[in-house]
């Protein structure tokens, strides 16, 4: 059985930076990026709004495809959102995410913290 993937692009609020991923679960990674939970470059430039998404039947898919668009210039991927979402509009509520969700997976990080043993502050 193969999984479902999701390839994503995220900008800061000046959308002048841009990140691509790849995940299996759009709501949970994006939640994760707006909590800052890894860090990484999307934290370091503070980059949470969803402006791109396409949806594989197949995660080597979406992983292949992921690798694609991080080769492309700026330009391009601009472009793709252009077509996408016009008004690079923070597409974060129309996939299901809100702050109740986000709160659901901080306490879902933060129980798992102390379990581990390890609270985080």
């Amino acid at each position: 059985m193969t999984l479902q993937g999701i390839v994503y692009i995220l900008t800061n609020k000046n959308k002048t930076t841009l990140y691509t991923g790849v995940t299996r679960d759009l709501r949970r990674r994006i939640a994760e990026h707006k909590l800052h939970i890894n860090a990484g470059f999307s934290d370091r430039y503070n980059l949470e709004m969803l402006v791109y998404y396409e949806i594989y039947e197949r995660l080597d898919t979406a992983i292949y495809r992921e690798k694609q668009l991080k080769k492309w210039h700026k330009e391009w991927k601009e472009a793709l959102i252009n077509d996408f979402n016009p008004e690079w509009k923070d597409l974060t509520e129309d996939i299901g995410v809100d702050e109740e969700y986000i709160q659901g997976v901080k306490e879902t990080y933060d129980t798992e913290a102390l379990v581990a043993g390890s609270p985080k502050a």
